[in-house]
């Protein structure tokens, strides 16, 4: 005659299917949350960026903060960081996954940028290829300025819409 009652080994077996049924649940990728010092009571006020007018910017806080496609973007201690809400949790973000128009924000919109940006140009973004090297320009197809007397008319492209009207390759007919 059988135990009705399940035996240690059937529980076991049970509680590690379980476990890897949680395991294999959890994203491959790892995000890493991280506490940046933003501590607001509510959400504070934002305001559009007129060079980049899907992005908007906190202009009552103290720290270089944005807010995107629905979510809030941190550029603190030389990393950006990502969150749904203002209060976190915020996910550290690799530079080659932070968006375009994020980047294209002018550097007068960074309420604390690091010390080496006070000589560039307030008016254009930040010179991300200098600041994460040729191999990250290369992947985000990303060109920085010559210098800072192009009053604004660099090289980096202004949205998303690749090389549009550049005078492509095509093969139309010749007059």
């Amino acid at each position: 005659m059988r135990d009705p009652q399940p035996r240690g080994g059937a529980i076991f077996a049970l509680i590690v299917a379980m476990l890897a049924g949680a395991v294999l649940a959890t994203p491959a990728h790892a995000q890493v949350q991280v506490n940046i010092g933003i501590h607001l009571p509510a959400p504070p006020p934002l305001v559009v960026i007129p060079e980049v007018k899907t992005v908007q910017y906190a202009p009552s806080v103290s720290t270089n903060l944005f807010f995107y496609d629905k979510q809030y973007w941190a550029f603190v201690d030389g990393g950006w960081h990502v969150s749904v809400r203002v209060d976190g949790p915020w996910i550290v973000v690799a530079p080659v996954y932070v968006p375009r128009p994020v980047l294209l924000v002018p550097v007068a919109y960074y309420k604390v940028p690091p010390g080496h940006w006070k000589q560039w140009q307030k008016k254009a973004p930040p010179r991300w290829g200098h600041e994460w090297g040729n191999e990250w320009a290369a992947k985000r197809e990303w060109k920085d300025r010559d210098d800072d007397n192009d009053q604004g008319k660099g090289r980096g492209r202004e949205d998303d819409q690749g090389k549009k009207g550049k005078g492509g390759h095509g093969r139309g007919k010749k007059e």
